[in-house]
């Protein structure tokens, strides 16, 4: 019974933290989808090394780069105790768009050397890399729109999030009298 209390109390001050800052879900989903590209740029890395595209490099150099700085922006976007910080989180959408923009080019550059008239790469299980390279692609643009619509529906969260209440049952507190502090005689 102990640990059930435990847990749920464990479980509220996780709740009471997300209502203080509903930004933290934006930035958890950003940290993820970051993660997720990171841990796969070995089949990036070999695909860029095959196939040799015009800015395959530049495209995957971007990706990473701009994925470092644009949580860096997130971050500065919401200050302690402070309005959001516009400008910064209009360049965080900015290098969203350009990352977004990089995945794009870098897949249809895949596609075209897969696909081209003379001389195609043919996807052998020793080219296999590159089939996961194009999925993994198209599984980070994906996070990367879920995380910018999470991203912008912080203030719907703000909203339903003040509806869940956290205050911490007390016993015996709802019997209490009321205080008498005037002089007594």
């Amino acid at each position: 019974m102990a640990a059930t209390k435990g847990i749920k109390e464990w479980f509220r001050k996780k709740v009471v933290s997300i209502k203080r800052k509903p930004q933290r879900i934006g930035l958890i989903a950003f940290v993820l989808t970051f993660l997720y590209y990171a841990l796969n740029l070995t089949s990036v890395s070999n695909t860029t090394a095959k196939i040799q595209g015009p800015g395959m490099g530049l495209c995957g150099f971007a990706t990473m780069l701009l994925s470092i700085l644009s949580i860096m922006c997130y971050m500065n976007s919401f200050p302690h105790r402070k309005k959001v910080n516009k400008p910064m989180l209009i360049l965080f959408f900015l290098m969203v768009g350009i990352i977004i923009f990089c995945d794009i080019r870098y897949r249809g550059l895949i596609y075209e050397a897969v696909t081209r008239a003379n001389n195609p790469i043919v996807i052998t299980e020793a080219l296999s890399y590159i089939k996961k390279a194009y999925d993994m692609l198209n599984m980070h643009i994906i996070f990367l729109v879920i995380s910018s619509v999470l991203t912008a529906l912080g203030p719907v969260f703000k909203m339903l999030l003040s509806r869940i209440n956290t205050a911490v049952d007390i016993d015996g507190y709802d019997q209490m009298e009321a205080i008498d502090i005037s002089s007594e005689d």
